[in-house]
């Protein structure tokens, strides 16, 4: 259910690739020990790339507002679904093809690097239909494309996201517009972003590596995509999956090596053993007692968290029902405590 590492996590791999919202930074602020453990990345020789579905901003963008958050960072570091969604363009259509442009700068800059020209009217040389997330998409350019879509134009999408985090909380995301678009026009759009593989694919061929490792925080997206491609997962605990969410996690959301946080990459990763029920590891141990989690003992808090995953998915698999997390707590990660 977990992989074991015997020695520190990131000399298995020579390409980590982070998330950005939940793995570097939370409501705009970088998390802590983030930077410096970005820098160790680094230092070891290992590829570093930053991987978003986000297709509004640009490379540049993306950089400056990690520098400015003390984040060693630029535009070569950073692959968006918009420029995966412009490269699955040209591989199809081929360089200067003409494209119906539904999104911001971040997809108009990535169809420009890629050759393509993108309009904003409907023309007879237009191949495709291509939308990334932009807060000032107009819906009658909307109605357009979608009717567009209805009559057989090809449509690719940057991403399939139903959220996106902004400073007011969580909000509909670029895949409400798509849901809005596939629903009236009855197609299943190409989607470029993670879960699905192009973005992976890019982020490869841009940055370089051999042995590649996901760094996320979100299961449907980031796990669910590397597992997809065949590629190595970690999963950190400071985004938006909780507990809940891990333990009714089926296999194909399942991460390779779950951690506290990013010091993850820096450790060792021993698999919990399980003996009458129980599961243990590092001074913790996890049973389900009539459809409901327990967990007692103290120690490291990756440790819990590797035992409430195997617990949980244990008993998903042989029950086929999620258990119950309700009353368990969660140790801080920067500080050991007792639970039971």
């Amino acid at each position: 259910m977990l992989k074991a590492c015997p020695g520190p996590l990131l000399g298995s791999y020579d390409l980590a690739m982070f998330d950005l919202d939940g793995v570097v930074y939370v409501s705009g602020a970088a998390i802590d020990g983030v930077a410096d453990r970005l820098r160790r990345v680094r230092a070891a020789g290992v590829h570093l790339a930053f991987v978003t579905n986000n297709a509004s901003r640009t490379p540049e963008k993306v950089a400056a507002n990690l520098v400015r958050l003390g984040i060693d960072a630029d535009a070569a570091d950073v692959v968006t679904s918009a420029q995966a969604a412009a490269r699955v363009v040209r591989e199809r259509f081929g360089p200067g093809a003409h494209v119906l442009l539904l999104g911001g700068p971040g997809l108009e800059s990535a169809l420009a690097e890629e050759d393509l020209v993108a309009v904003l009217e409907p023309t007879a040389d237009v191949v495709a239909v291509v939308s990334g997330y932009g807060p000032d998409v107009l819906w009658k350019d909307i109605m357009r494309a979608a009717t567009l879509v209805r009559d057989g134009l090809p449509y690719i999408a940057s991403n399939g996201d139903l959220t996106i985090p902004t400073d007011y909380g969580l909000a509909p995301g670029h895949g409400m517009l798509v849901k809005a678009i596939t629903d009236f026009a009855g197609v299943e759009p190409v989607v470029a972003g993670k879960p699905e593989r192009p973005l992976l694919d890019e982020t490869v061929r841009r940055i370089g590596g051999e042995r590649p490792l996901m760094v996320g925080d979100r299961l449907d997206t980031d796990i669910e995509g590397a597992n997809a491609v065949g590629m190595d997962s970690l999963l950190v605990m400071t985004g938006v999956t909780h507990l809940r969410e891990l333990v009714a996690a089926p296999p194909d959301l399942r991460p390779t090596f779950v951690a506290a946080d990013t010091e993850g990459l820096f450790e060792a990763h021993e698999v919990p053993g399980t003996s009458d029920g129980t599961v243990s590891l590092g001074g913790w141990s996890g049973r389900v007692v009539d459809g409901r989690l327990a967990v007692e003992g103290a120690g490291e808090a990756s440790d819990f968290w590797r035992v409430v995953a195997v617990t949980g998915w244990t008993h998903l698999d042989q029950t086929g029902l999620p258990v119950s997390t309700e009353g368990v707590s969660v140790p801080d990660a920067h500080r050991a405590g007792r639970h039971g």
